[in-house]
């Protein structure tokens, strides 16, 4: 059969590459044809020979975020829109799959299920956040909605969006990864690194959370430096896999403590003694590994003022990160707009010793979130279910 999937960001590559592994397992005639990263480039060069599928678009070449950088691509994005509709009709695949990224994917999936494609849902677009009224469109275009957290359950029963619920992909994708089997000794050979402690930060994803991450951040590292106990410390810094070095060296090249390391997020996560992370999937990761973290988010002023008082999404959740979501209690802290700064992470990093009760608390939720999350597999299932929707013609 031939799937159509569509991903548009770090986090969504990652899951529809282990999606595509097991469509792949599943359908061994399989024929993927994709919007997507390097990830899932590899598999499908791993598996698919001499098909017309492959990527069509990198999703570097359209990452937005907040309603304000949407306006100002706005141009951009719906010349996507067109040339990805143009390319789903022409290819007439057996089924359209969205990987989250709701901005670009509600219109393809009104258009896919106008043109008669069966369309699924992989990650389900965050309306228990915000923007309910999208629950309308998740029941009239998409086929069935695929989500990934047990807390959704309730939720989209609530709202009478059809759904299946395999488990979460990101403990395969953690617990398959090499990094996670690497000895420290190992990592900092690879890297070049002294074998002193360091803090892992993670900036983002997209250029406008770097370039609001990365001078607390920096600030942070000069400061700890001066403390008693920490003046051995490093910092590595995890670049992420859409950027490039030019995004992050005006911010630390004259900073000889904060090292770029690109391709190995989750060996910097393990063997780290604590982590700074931009909200995100990488909070979840870092959780999963067993990282002590803070999570810092930060946006502008506008979009600030959209979340807080026009879309009032501190009245419908409390916590901002999926692992306090999970759990439905603070795991760790969430520093968040003007809470963003050098002076709290510091304190919040001073408070993450190994030994410290806090940090004991923290790896104990850890281990719950993990049992909250299910066992292994969800992506094989998900992969199966698909096809067995499709097989069947189940509305």
């Amino acid at each position: 059969m031939r799937y159509y999937i569509i991903a548009g960001e770090a986090s969504g590559d990652l899951h529809a590459s282990n999606l595509m592994r097991g469509l792949y397992a599943e359908d061994p005639q399989a024929c993927i044809r994709f919007r997507g990263g390097d990830l899932m480039k590899a598999v499908y060069d791993a598996h698919d020979k001499g098909t017309d599928g492959g990527l069509t678009v990198h999703y570097r070449q359209g990452a937005m975020m907040g309603l304000s950088e949407i306006l100002r691509k706005a141009g951009m994005l719906f010349r996507s829109l067109r040339e990805c509709k143009a390319d789903i009709a022409a290819w007439k695949p057996d089924a359209v799959i969205l990987v989250d990224y709701p901005g670009f994917n509600f219109p393809i999936a009104r258009f896919a299920h106008g043109q008669g494609f069966k369309v699924f849902w992989y990650i389900a677009p965050k309306t228990w956040a915000s923007r309910e009224g999208r629950n309308r469109k998740l029941r009239r275009y998409v086929d069935r909605l695929f989500i990934v957290f047990p807390f959704e359950i309730p939720y989209f029963t609530k709202a009478d969006v059809p759904f299946v619920y395999k488990g979460n992909p990101l403990l395969d994708a953690i617990d398959n990864a090499p990094a996670l089997r690497q000895s420290r000794e190992a990592f900092l050979a690879a890297h070049g690194l002294e074998d002193k402690p360091f803090i892992a930060m993670l900036a983002g994803s997209r250029k406008g959370e770097i370039s609001r991450m990365m001078p607390p951040l920096v600030q942070v590292a000069q400061r700890l430096k001066t403390l008693p106990g920490y003046r051995d410390y490093q910092f590595l810094l995890a670049g992420a896999p859409a950027r490039s070095e030019a995004d992050y060296l005006p911010y630390i090249e004259s900073h000889p403590d904060i090292h770029l390391i690109f391709g190995d997020t989750y060996g910097i996560l393990r063997h780290a003694g604590a982590a700074v992370i931009n909200s995100g999937t990488a909070s979840l990761e870092a959780a999963l590994i067993g990282t002590p973290q803070v999570v810092c988010w930060s946006t502008t002023r506008f979009n600030m003022f959209l979340a807080r008082h026009l879309l009032r999404i501190q009245d419908k959740i409390k916590y901002i990160s999926l692992a306090n979501l999970i759990l439905d209690k603070a795991v760790f802290r969430e520093l968040i707009q003007e809470d963003f700064t050098a002076e709290n992470v510091i304190s919040e990093l001073l408070s993450l010793a190994p030994d410290s009760a806090r940090t004991a608390a923290m790896k104990a939720d850890y281990r719950s979130i993990r049992e909250a999350l299910g066992g292994g597999g969800a992506s094989c299932a998900v992969a199966a279910s698909i096809i067995e929707l499709i097989r069947h013609d189940v509305p």
